[in-house]
């Protein structure tokens, strides 16, 4: 029996900081590129839709007792998101070289 389809939805954040790493690639790499890291990019986030509950928890989140949010990763990008009912919210999208704390902070905790 096939299991249960999330609805995966990517805020504007999460679509701006795609845009974002698409243009960087696209500017110091090449189009090619860029388009490669999309399209893998959005197969990982598209392959939530049948197992959300496979992504780990944040460290950072962790370390403040959250576990509200899960994460998956094309490496060296992580993509944060959330479950809730049957629909999956794609928070952020960032490299994972980057402070995360700071970037996790702002954008998911108002700070």
């Amino acid at each position: 029996m096939p299991g249960r389809r999330y609805e995966i939805l990517l805020t504007e954040g999460a679509e701006r900081d795609l845009e974002s790493i698409y243009d960087y690639i696209a500017e110091f790499d090449c189009k090619a590129n860029a388009d490669h890291v999309l399209d893998r990019l959005l197969e990982v986030v598209e392959s939530l839709a049948a197992f959300p509950e496979r992504g780990t928890y944040p460290k950072e989140l962790i370390a403040l007792g959250i576990r509200d949010y899960r994460q998956t990763a094309f490496k060296p990008y992580r993509a944060i998101y959330r479950v809730i009912g049957q629909k999956v919210y794609i928070y952020m999208i960032a490299d994972g070289r980057r402070d995360m704390q700071s970037l996790l902070a702002r954008r998911l905790l108002g700070a």
